[in-house]
C-alpha cells in the first residue's frame, strides 16, 4: 500500500575477536555488502563488534579508544550506502574522558547518532562498571521513514532504557548484544525480551555475537519477537550469518525460524567452536591430547576433531603398569575411527627411574606407605611432562581433559593431568559427558561402547575406580551445583535429600581445593557459573557454612 512505513533489517551474526578493529570491521563491511544485495535498509551488528567482546582491561588504555574512532570512521567511510548500527567503545574528550559502552548509527559516510548503554552489568562474567560510565538518554533514528529505537544488551534485560526509546517515539528496538551462552540460556532471553515488549508494545530484533573468546561461547541465536510477543525469526546458532527481518506497518513480518537443538547438540557445538577459535584466533597449528582409555579424554578428543579436522589432532597414550588392556584396545579403536596421528609412550621405565632418585631422600623422610598419592601423582605429572615436551616440539596446545565435577574435588594432578593449554570440558559435570559422548555417537560412531559403560578410573594403582574415593557421580554432581552454581548452603543441599556425609565430604574438597583450580587452565564455560571468570572464592579463608 502507498505509504506504508516498511523497513528491512538485516542481522549480522558475526564472529569478532577482541582488538582485531580491522578484521572486525573487515566482517562488518562483508556483511553491510551482504545486506545490501539482500535489500536491507539498515545493518544491525552485535555489541562493541567493531573492538570484539568483552576487551576486558583494553578498555582502560586510552590509545584503544583513538584506534577504535579512527577505525569506526573508516568504516563509516567504507559503505556509505547503507545505514548500519555498529557497537563500539568510545572515550568522549568532551567529558573529561568519560568512556562508554556505544552504537552508532553510520550513515552517508558519517556519524550520524550514537547511542550509550544505560545498564552496566557487573555479574556472574561481566565487569562492565569496571570500565564505563552508564548514559542516560535514549536514542531513536529514523530510517526509511519508521523511527527506530536503540538498546545495547542489558538494557533490555531490565525496565528503563526500553521505555525510555518507546517514550521518545520509537516504533520498533533493535537490541545489540553480546551475550555468552550457557545452558537454557535461549529460553530466558524469549522471557526478558517478552516482558520487554509486554511494557512497550514495540516489536523487538536482538541481535547477538557468536564465536568463542577465552573461556566463553557467544551462541548468536539472533531472534526477533513481534509486538504481540511471538517469536518471528530465529537464527541459527554457533554460525555466522546475515538475515532480514522486515517491519511493515507496525508489524514483524514472519521470516526464518531455525528449529531448537537439544541440549546436548548445543553444548557440544558450543565446545567445538570453543576450541576452534581458542586455536585459531590465538594461532596454535592444532592439538594434542594424553588418551587414558576414559571417557573424559575419549570426548575431548572427539570435539577435538570435530572442531580442528584430524589432521590437526595428535592423540598420545602413555600406559603405566597399572592401564589395563582394554584401555589400550579402546584407545586404538578410537584412533582408528577417527584417523589421528596416534603416539603409545609407556612410562613404566620413567616410574621406575624417579623411583631410584626419590628413594635416598624418601627414605631419610621416614618409612613410606606400601602406596599413596605420592606414587599416583609421579604417573601423572610423568605424562604431563611427556605431553608438554611434544607441545613445545610441535607447537601444539595441550587440551586437558579433566571435568567439572573433578575440578570441583580436586580430582586432578597439579602438573600432570593438569598441565595443558585450554580445558575443553572444565565446565561439564562427570554425569554430563556420558550424555555428551551419547549424542556424539548419534552423529557417527567414533566412541567405543566399551569407554562409555566401563566404571571410570584413574587406572593410578591396582584395581583402582573412581569410586573409591568419590561419591557416585550422580550425587556428587548434584551436591557441586546445588552448592556451587546455586549458592545454596549444606543445610539446605540436606534437606533436599542428599546424604549429609556425602555432602560435608563434597563441600569441604570444594573449599580446599581453590589454590589447585586458580593453577588451571583457562576452559570453555557452558554452565551458569563456571570455575573461572564467575567464580571468585578467596583460597585463604576460615568461613563455616551453615549445617
Amino acid at each position: 500500500m502507498p505509504g506504508m512505513a516498511s523497513l528491512k533489517i538485516a542481522i549480522a551474526q558475526i564472529n569478532c575477536t577482541v582488538g582485531d578493529l580491522a578484521g572486525n570491521a573487515a566482517r562488518i563491511v562483508a556483511a553491510a555488502h551482504e545486506a545490501k544485495r539482500l535489500g536491507a535498509d539498515l545493518l544491525l551488528t552485535p555489541e562493541l563488534a567493531l573492538s570484539g567482546y568483552p576487551p576486558e582491561d583494553l578498555l582502560l588504555r586510552p590509545d584503544f579508544y583513538r584506534a577504535c574512532s579512527r577505525e569506526l570512521h573508516a568504516l563509516a567511510a567504507a559503505v556509505p550506502n547503507i545505514d548500519m548500527l555498529v557497537g563500539h567503545p568510545e572515550e568522549r574528550a568532551d567529558e573529561g574522558g568519560r568512556r562508554y559502552n556505544a552504537a552508532s548509527l553510520l550513515r552517508g559516510g558519517m556519524i550520524a547518532a550514537t547511542y550509550r548503554k544505560h545498564r552496566l552489568p557487573n555479574y556472574e562474567v561481566f565487569d562492565e562498571e569496571r570500565y564505563f560510565a552508564a548514559g542516560d538518554a535514549p536514542c531513536v533514528v529514523v530510517v526509511n521513514g519508521v523511527r527506530v529505537g536503540v538498546n545495547i544488551c542489558a538494557d533490555v534485560w531490565e525496565p528503563g532504557a526500553a521505555d525510555a526509546a518507546r517514550a521518545a517515539g520509537a516504533q520498533i528496538l533493535l537490541a545489540l548484544n553480546a551475550s555468552p551462552f550457557h545452558m537454557n540460556k535461549q529460553e530466558r532471553r524469549y522471557e526478558v525480551l517478552k516482558s520487554r515488549i509486554a511494557a512497550t508494545s514495540i516489536p523487538v530484533v536482538y541481535a547477538n555475537l557468536v564465536g568463542g573468546q577465552d573461556e566463553l561461547v557467544f551462541d548468536g541465536a539472533s531472534f526477533a519477537v513481534d509486538a504481540g510477543g511471538r517469536l518471528t525469526h530465529q537464527l541459527p546458532s554457533f554460525v555466522e550469518c546475515v538475515d532480514i527481518v522486515e517491519y511493515r506497518d507496525g508489524h514483524l513480518l514472519p521470516g526464518t525460524l531455525t528449529a531448537p537443538q537439544p541440549l546436548e547438540a548445543e553444548v557440544y557445538a558450543a565446545l567445538k567452536l570453543g576450541v576452534t577459535d581458542y586455536l585459531g584466533k590465538n594461532g596454535f597449528p592444532g592439538a594434542i591430547i594424553g588418551l587414558s582409555g576414559g571417557i573424559d579424554s575419549a570426548l575431548t578428543l572427539a570435539i577435538a576433531v570435530d572442531a580442528l579436522g584430524a589432521d590437526k589432532v595428535r592423540a598420545v597414550m602413555m600406559p603405566s603398569p597399572y592401564t589395563a588392556q582394554m584401555s589400550l584396545d579402546d584407545s586404538r579403536e578410537m584412533i582408528e575411527r577417527l584417523g589421528v596421528e596416534y603416539d603409545e609412550i609407556p612410562i613404566a621405565a620413567a616410574m621406575e627411574q624417579f623411583a631410584v632418585s626419590l628413594a635416598p631422600t624418601f627414605s631419610r623422610l621416614g618409612e613410606k606407605p606400601a602406596w599413596d598419592t605420592t606414587d599416583e601423582n609421579l604417573q601423572a605429572r610423568i605424562r604431563g611432562m611427556i605431553l608438554m615436551a611434544i607441545s613445545n616440539r610441535t607447537g601444539r596446545i595441550v587440551l586437558t581433559t579433566g571435568n567439572k565435577s573433578e575440578m570441583a574435588v580436586g580430582y586432578a594432578t597439579l602438573y600432570g593431568d593438569m598441565a595443558g593449554g585450554f580445558a575443553v570440558i572444565k565446565d561439564v559435570f562427570k554425569t554430563f559427558v556420558y550424555r555428551l559422548a551419547r549424542y556424539r555417537n548419534t552423529l557417527s560412531d567414533v566412541i567405543p561402547e566399551n569407554i562409555i559403560t566401563r566404571a571410570p578410573s584413574a587406572e593410578l594403582k591396582p584395581g583402582q575406580t573412581d569410586q573409591d574415593s568419590l561419591p557416585p557421580y550422580e550425587v556428587l554432581d548434584a551436591i557441586i551445583e546445588a552448592y556451587m552454581e546455586r549458592d545454596e548452603c549444606p543445610r539446605q543441599i540436606i534437606a533436599a535429600g542428599l546424604p549429609e556425609a556425602d555432602v560435608r565430604r563434597v563441600v569441604g574438597l570444594l573449599k580446599k581445593n581453590e589454590y589447585k583450580r586458580r593453577q588451571a587452565p583457562v576452559g570453555i564455560r557452558v554452565s551458569r557459573r563456571g570455575f573461572g571468570k564467575d567464580w571468585r572464592y578467596p583460597i585463604t579463608f576460615r568461613y563455616q557454612d551453615e549445617y
